[in-house]
Parts: C-alpha cells; structure tokens; sequence
C-alpha cells in the first residue's frame, strides 16, 4: 500500500507543478520584462558606440518570442514591433532567427 500512497504522491505533486499560480506567471513576466529592457539598453549603447553585435540582436528577438501574450494590446503589439525590427536587422545582417 506504501508504494501506491508513494506513487499518488508522486503525481500529486506533478499535478501542482503543471498549475500555474498567477503570482509564478506575473513573476515571470516582470522578469521578461526586465531581460527585454536590458537588451535594448546594452543595444542603444552599441549604436552609441557605432555598431550592434548580431549576438544582441538575436538575444533580444528570443526574449521577445519567449514572451506570453500579456492581454494588453498595446503591449502584445509592442512587443511584436520589438520582435520585427530585431528580424529585419538581423535580416540586413544576412541572419535569420527562427
């Protein structure tokens, strides 16, 4: 009986684990968020400094893809213009991201 108590533990807790608490999902995208503003900062200092690496610019499309949508429409389209321009610079470059 221990070891089918174990096992129903077991998918309990997976079970937990697969539901996502609103707090864990804000949580993550305050940190998407914050990732994604560091990529444009240490872009607009490269510009500053006269050239973009290719490395941040594909940094920056992947943050952007990893993001779920927000709800907000300004946001999501914010974040897709974002997204775009990093694929067209990267695009000038002759690299495309998936």
């Amino acid at each position: 009986m221990q070891e089918s108590a174990a096992i129903g533990g077991v998918g309990v807790l997976i079970a937990l684990q697969a539901v996502d608490d609103p707090l864990n999902s804000r949580r993550r995208a305050v940190q998407g968020g914050r990732d994604i503003l560091d990529a444009l900062d240490r872009i607009k200092i490269a510009l500053l400094e006269g050239r973009i690496p290719d490395d941040r610019l594909e940094r920056l499309a992947a943050i952007v893809r990893q993001q779920t949508p927000s709800g907000d429409e300004r946001l999501d389209g914010l974040l897709a213009e974002i997204d775009l321009r990093a694929r067209v610079e990267l695009a000038k470059l002759g690299r495309y991201p998936k």
